[in-house]
């Protein structure tokens, strides 16, 4: 099964697909923000052309375990993404900032300063966690 990585920023939502079963999670860039039905509307075409059945969208936890104030707003984008018939699973997405910032680290300096690289650097150390990696 293919799945679509969400790590869900206020400007950017980092993407990376993989499939389950198989330890690979790689990037595909980030979304930036226009407008709910925007973002619903490229997310779920992407998810159609990566063949993605399911989005597995990181969920904001402070390092105590409890909600914080984006995972509230993660949570309105995961219902919303559910309302237009894409199976969503939140995963805790605690540290996945800080791995992608280690591996950013070793990216040429050219990508190191585009904004949204980190986003997605976020979502496929999301995936992995969540593939199991």
């Amino acid at each position: 099964m293919k799945v679509l990585a969400l790590d869900v920023g206020e400007a950017r939502i980092g993407l990376a697909v993989g499939e389950v079963g198989r330890p690979w999670a790689f990037g595909r860039g980030y979304l930036v923000r226009r407008s709910l039905a925007e973002d619903l509307q490229a997310l779920k075409a992407l998810a159609e052309r990566e063949g993605a059945q399911r989005l597995v969208v990181g969920l904001p936890l402070r390092t105590d375990g409890k909600p914080s104030a984006q995972a509230k707003r993660v949570l309105a984008l995961a219902e919303a993404l559910r309302g237009v018939g894409l199976e969503v699973e939140l995963f805790d997405e605690r540290f996945t900032t800080q791995l992608g910032q280690r591996r950013l680290r070793e990216a040429p300096k050219r990508l190191r300063r585009e904004k949204g690289r980190l986003d997605e650097a976020a979502a496929i150390a999301l995936l992995e966690s969540y593939l199991g990696v």
